[in-house]
């Protein structure tokens, strides 16, 4: 044979080297150096958008979906919370701007304000305080009045500070104000600056939209569900409503409107399903009343006709919401870029690799959950530990078998929803409707003849095109085309 001659075969062999990753982009007949890429018929490139089929349906899914999230919205909507008289109980109780004017060191002797002993269980201190507070709103704004301040009281005050003060209008003229809480406007509102500056720095547009639709939830929130809720509607059906607003809004205005968002959007839901379904059917069997606290006393006292426990439910749907958005659009995001790195992965192995990093998602954000609603419960805890309870009759009771079943229901559809998404995800993008290449389907090479193509993923910065290796030299070039290859000639 001549050394010097190419065959003519139909496996065109090029002798190239790929070309280094961001350089231009090799197109058909292009030189790319001269070394070997041998073309087989499974090209290997960017993870393509799914087929029209698939947004089809995936489409068919979630627009009914939204259409009937709209139509709750609009039905459910209540147009303001309803009116009551007022109690004076809590924070049903008419408040007033004040402020510290003045702060004199008397004796508690002197003003009859000694206490029988301190804190300690020693002799009582005999070092009062005599606050003048000043009203700063309201129609009595510019009276003063004076508060004596114990030893042993936890709230002390500085010349100057900013309270609220609880208004009695039916009190005696000198008895209508009282301070009850301090102004915290300006530190919250700077704290709320520094994290919305740090969302947007380090998330550039993306931190932006999260901000937008963080003010989107909040809305919902404020202006739909708990005005529906107190309107007598029913809680879990509010909260369903609602909670699927504000997934839709969030996800969508964060990671945008394509398959991937709709995937998670997709896995958010069952599992939301999911947890409603436990959270009914574990609460009733609990015989939970979800009255455990002064706030729901006062409401149940104000709105009679209001179902508590719907209310509990509805708190541990909405509660679960921000938490199952994290996991789904990780999971999804994780089985995109599984496939990005290896194009002819199947959905099984993409679901196990996707399961390998769901599980510890799961171990982490599990206890992440558990630890949240333990320190929001640990005053409560704290009180069950003085006690020397044991740990049967603590659990039992139903100030903390609702924290329990709280954080078990949420848990076990946060669970839940990695294999779900996960399935979902890999399925999705392994889908090939319109004979795509890439998901293993043996597609012949565009390329002329009988070649196929096995070509690495695409240089950074470059295209992939169909039939050509990365940075080889003659690739797609028609049958018998020298492209720099060795003919052979049969002698």
């Amino acid at each position: 044979m001549d050394s010097s001659s190419a065959g003519t075969h139909g496996h065109p062999h090029d002798h190239g080297h790929e070309p280094p990753r961001g350089g231009p982009e090799v197109t058909p007949g292009q030189g790319g150096g001269h070394g070997h890429s041998h073309t087989h018929g499974h090209s290997h490139g960017p993870v393509p958008p799914v087929s029209r089929h698939l947004r089809k349906v995936i489409a068919a899914i979630l627009v009914p979906f939204a259409a009937a999230v709209l139509v709750g919205l609009v039905v459910l909507w209540p147009g303001g919370a309803p009116g009551h008289a007022r109690t004076g109980v809590g924070f049903d109780q008419q408040t007033r701007k004040g402020t510290v004017v003045a702060l004199t060191d008397v004796s508690c002797r002197a003003v009859n304000a000694l206490p029988d002993q301190s804190s300690s269980g020693g002799p009582a201190s005999d070092a009062c305080q005599k606050a003048t507070i000043e009203v700063t709103s309201g129609p009595d704004k510019g009276t003063r009045f004076t508060e004596i301040v114990q030893p042993d009281q936890t709230r002390r005050y500085t010349k100057g500070e900013g309270v609220v003060l609880m208004y009695a209008p039916a009190a005696e003229p000198g008895q209508r104000y009282s301070v009850t809480d301090a102004q915290r406007g300006v530190p919250l509102a700077l704290l709320a600056g520094i994290f919305a500056l740090a969302v947007i720095v380090v998330g550039r547009l993306r931190g932006l939209m999260a901000l937008v639709a963080l003010a989107v939830s909040f809305a919902v929130l404020t202006l739909f569900i708990l005005p529906a809720i107190l309107r007598g509607d029913n809680p879990l059906l509010v909260a369903v409503v609602g909670g699927s607003a504000i997934m839709l809004a969030a996800l969508y205005m964060c990671h945008g409107v394509n398959a991937r968002t709709s995937v998670a959007v997709l896995g958010t839901l069952c599992s939301l399903f999911l947890i409603g379904a436990l959270g009914s059917g574990f609460i009733g069997w609990s015989r939970l009343t979800g009255n455990t606290s002064d706030e729901t006393g006062v409401i149940h006292t104000l709105y009679p006709h209001i179902e508590i426990k719907g209310v509990l439910l509805a708190g541990i749907i909405i509660g679960s919401l921000g938490v199952l958005d994290d996991v789904t659009v990780t999971q999804v995001a994780a089985v995109w870029e599984l496939k990005d790195a290896d194009p002819g992965a199947g959905w099984r192995k993409l679901y196990g690799a996707g399961m390998r990093i769901g599980r510890d998602h799961i171990a982490s954000v599990v206890n992440t959950l558990v630890m949240a609603y333990a320190g929001a419960a640990l005053p409560l805890l704290l009180l069950f530990s003085i006690a020397r309870s044991g740990v049967v009759q603590v659990a039992g009771s139903e100030l903390v078998a609702e924290e329990i079943v709280r954080t078990l229901v949420g848990s076990i559809g946060l669970v839940a929803s990695v294999p779900l998404t996960t399935a979902l995800a890999a399925l999705v993008v392994s889908a090939d409707r319109g004979g795509r290449s890439g998901d293993g389907d043996g597609g012949r090479s565009e390329a002329g003849g009988a070649g196929h193509a096995t070509a690495g993923r695409p240089p950074a910065g470059g295209a992939a095109v169909p039939g050509q290796s990365a940075g080889g030299r003659g690739a797609g070039l028609p049958r018998g085309s020298g492209g720099g290859s060795h003919r052979r000639r049969a002698k």
